[in-house]
């Protein structure tokens, strides 16, 4: 860690501009106020920190999560200034805090690299907290200041003296502002440990004082993005160790992970200054030429790519891999400000000189790895090879392209796909009574003869031969994989409607990985959906209730017993057990049906969840059941 004392004052805070009504339009600057701008704000604090780890000055923060709701996020960085800012005339702390786009970040002296605009986000946050308190450790004193709202209550204060320095912000969230203000765990856990393993040697203490019995997690990765990259493949058998590269160019830090495993997907995460980018950039691009050059380079010279007739491809060497590029770089300039994408030109030479120059050298002190890497991405361009014969083999007779339509869709009569949706049912008896009960002008019906194959063991030329998959593949119109397109998509609306068994949803697992797996647009996009169907019927004299669940029919059937009334209470054992008539009503009315929206919050996760689940190794599968046996409701 950096000498505490490198210089750090109000001459490298710059005021771009002054206070802006934050309170009146949250969204602007943080998204949104649910759950995702609770957390927003957590974040653009916790990242202040973060950049103090980076830039050399911290290697501790702690989170502490308060039973009144609020939150303290401390560091034991420099400390934010406090002397007079010489635009403002105010104490450098208040204008950091109350003063938009002011902030260390706009001055190259105080940061080399960072994450974001420092002292928007932590304006934005005080704007939008009840009550905020930061205080500051510097020059062996302690000082403080207080805020509600964003506004100041009390002036810096000098109230002590100390060794230490850092900084600690302790603020709640406004009940006016936000619609949830309950902090989540996880989400805040999550956030820190990608942190951790971003930034090697940095120490992560988060505490729930919530609970009765506060829960403690620390995170410290001495190894970094090596260490992240075995996280992610804890359930996967592995095929090489994990390759580390580390390099510098024009003030461009690159660091990169690598390592390979049996599965068939690819998983890269690409970070800048430890923002992660879900659509890469040029450090992405960069990374892959390298990839691709080196391993062919290796494959060439040691004549082991047997059966290659020119050059293995991209998604050959990139079949089974786990990587992390992170770089860090002085000015990055993104795509949105969602830093979704990273446009730095000059960082794809350089991001490609170093990976390439990395793995060329581990291949050569590695031979045996270096030869199991090649094996796997030349059985993957044989394999490739196949699903394409078998894909245009399909395509040939018209059935991807909708030249033919499977015979078991019942197709609804609107081609405008903004009103049209398509159910997917389990069986041909539920499937027989969806058809009858159907609105035929904007719902289509495909009855599922049996359960789909586990497309998350299979490449597509294996699901493109099982006929469940196939048709409703075919029955969408937009193709699978790299050929898909969503201009030709026929419904948007696609609603899974299974029974509410254990085989019901099974069928509804199976057919999200697939769509997981090669139709993932549909669920990035908003299409995809999953039917309600009730459990109970409970009937008061000639009138009919339908519930969810076992919770919402005895609070019905207390209150209704309390006046005096007798109901008479039905199960329903399937989705087949209904008339279509129910069906209609209970189910696919637009009016009073209830349908969950399929989403991908954190895809990491949802990759990390299908693969235990439903990939090959088993005893990741067996620790999960295990775990959560006790939570599971069983239908017996």
């Amino acid at each position: 860690m950096k000498d505490k004392q490198d210089n750090y004052d109000s001459s490298q805070i710059q005021v771009l501009e002054g206070l802006q009504a934050v309170r009146k339009r949250p969204a602007m600057y943080i998204g949104s106020t649910d759950k995702h701008g609770l957390h927003h704000i957590v974040t653009e604090v916790l990242d202040n920190s973060v950049d103090e780890a980076i830039a050399g000055f911290c290697d501790n923060i702690w989170i502490n999560l308060k039973k009144d709701g609020s939150i303290t996020i401390e560091d034991n960085g420099r400390g934010i200034p406090i002397d007079t800012h010489p635009t403002t005339k105010k104490s450098t702390l208040e204008t950091v805090m109350t003063s938009l786009h002011a902030g260390g970040k706009f001055e190259s002296g105080a940061y080399k690299v960072s994450g974001g605009l420092h002292g928007v986000g932590i304006k934005c946050t005080n704007a939008l907290s009840e009550f905020m308190q930061t205080t500051v450790f510097k020059d062996g004193k302690i000082y403080k200041q207080k805020y509600e709202r964003g506004d100041v209550v009390s002036e810096v204060e000098e109230i002590g003296v100390t060794e230490k320095t850092g900084t600690i912000h302790h603020f709640k969230p406004d009940p006016e502002v936000f619609t949830e203000t309950n902090f989540d765990f996880k989400t805040i856990l999550g956030k820190c440990r990608q942190h951790a393993y971003l930034t090697a040697g940095l120490k992560f203490t988060l505490t729930d004082e919530r609970e009765q019995e506060p829960i403690v997690y620390q995170l410290y990765f001495e190894d970094g993005i090596k260490s992240f990259v075995k996280f992610f493949n804890i359930n996967e058998k592995t095929i090489s160790n994990v390759c580390y590269i580390q390099g510098h160019e024009s003030d461009i830090i690159v660091e990169c992970a690598i390592q390979y495993s049996s599965a068939l997907d690819e998983k890269v995460r690409c970070y800048t200054n430890n923002i992660l980018n879900p659509e890469g950039g040029t450090h992405l691009t960069g990374f892959k030429v390298a990839l691709t050059k080196a391993i062919n380079n290796y494959a060439q010279t040691n004549d082991i790519a047997k059966g290659v007739k020119d050059k293995l491809g991209g998604e050959d060497v990139r079949e089974g891999l786990t990587a992390i590029v992170s770089v860090k770089v002085p000015d990055p300039q993104f795509e949105g400000q969602t830093k979704i994408k990273l446009n730095n030109p000059e960082v794809q030479s350089v991001v490609q000189k170093i990976v390439r120059e990395g793995l060329e050298s581990y291949f050569n002190e590695n031979p045996k790895e270096g030869k199991n890497i090649v094996s796997k991405a030349v059985l993957a361009y044989k394999a490739r090879a196949a699903a394409k014969a078998a894909r245009d083999a399909v395509i040939r007779k018209g059935a991807l392209e909708g030249g033919g339509l499977p015979g078991k869709l019942a197709d609804c009569a609107s081609k405008n796909p903004a009103e049209c949706e398509l159910y997917l049912v389990e069986g041909d008896s539920a499937g027989g009574s969806a058809k009858q009960g159907r609105d035929r002008h904007t719902q289509a019906v495909l009855p599922l003869g049996g359960k789909p194959i586990n497309s998350q063991k299979y490449r597509i030329d294996r699901v493109l031969n099982n006929p469940e998959l196939k048709d409703f593949i075919i029955a969408l119109g937009c193709g699978v994989g790299e050929n898909m397109d969503l201009k030709k998509l026929r419904y948007h609306k696609i609603i899974l409607m299974n029974d509410a068994d254990v085989d019901g949803l099974h069928i509804t697992t199976l057919v999200l990985t697939l769509i997981f797996r090669y139709l993932r647009p549909l669920i990035e996009q908003g299409y995809i959906y999953v039917a309600q169907p009730p459990l109970f019927k409970v009937e008061v004299g000639k009138e009919k209730f339908y519930f969810l669940n076992d919770e919402e029919k005895n609070e019905f059937v207390k209150k209704v017993e309390a006046s005096g009334k007798k109901p008479v209470i039905n199960r329903f054992k399937g989705l087949g057990e209904m008339n279509p008539d129910q069906l209609w009503e209970t189910t696919m009315n637009p009016e009073t049906r209830a349908l969950k929206q399929v989403t991908i919050e954190d895809a990491e996760i949802a990759e990390e969840t299908f693969e235990m689940l439903m990939g090959e190794e088993v005893p990741p599968r067996r620790r999960f059941i295990k775990s959560n046996a006790k939570s599971a409701n069983l239908d017996v």
